[in-house]
């Protein structure tokens, strides 16, 4: 049996014209890019520097588990934004949203943001493939040694899909929505 993650959920795939099956999976797929960097920096939050190396002593603060923390729990909530853009409730507001709830959701009030959403995350994390190869003239951060810096690149590199992948999704929700 294959493993259909979201694929019989009512809210992915049933909209008023149908979503392609590549949409669908790059919906599925944008939460998962962003994962590795989200754990890889919940250590941070209990000062545990994962092999960075500073020049100058950092001072932790009980702030920093909040950030930490809410900043993965941010990542991940926007990354899920993306199913809104195969889903249902990407067309229709879902109807138990106070005053707004059951109404259509225009084209471009999804299609603006997401488009701008995906080129800040371009301009964020594209660059960051050019630095680990130090090449862009972006400063990287120093590590203790190569494993360490070999895990800081396995966890970071997919984030430069983010913004590539959601693009992607807006211009198929465009291609989908358009003359309405």
């Amino acid at each position: 049996m294959r493993f259909k993650m979201f694929h019989h959920s009512p809210a992915v795939g049933d909209t008023a014209r149908p979503v392609p099956r590549w949409a669908i999976r790059t919906a599925q797929v944008i939460p998962l890019v962003i994962l590795p960097a989200c754990l890889w920096r919940l250590p941070f939050a209990f000062d545990y520097e994962m092999g960075q190396v500073y020049a100058v002593h950092k001072t932790w603060h009980w702030w920093v588990i909040l950030y930490v923390f809410g900043l993965s729990l941010l990542s991940e909530g926007l990354a899920y934004l993306s199913f809104g853009l195969v889903a249902r409730w990407g067309e229709v507001v879902p109807s138990w949203i106070p005053i707004i709830g059951g109404r259509r959701v225009p084209p471009l009030a999804a299609i603006i943001p997401a488009t701008l959403g995906a080129l800040g995350l371009i301009a964020l994390w594209d660059p960051l493939p050019l630095a680990l190869l130090h090449v862009g003239g972006i400063p990287l951060v120093e590590y203790s040694n190569g494993w360490w810096k070999a895990l800081a690149a396995v966890a970071a590199l997919p984030l430069s899909l983010w913004g590539p992948l959601l693009l992607a999704l807006t211009y198929a929700y465009y291609k989908r929505r358009r003359g309405e």
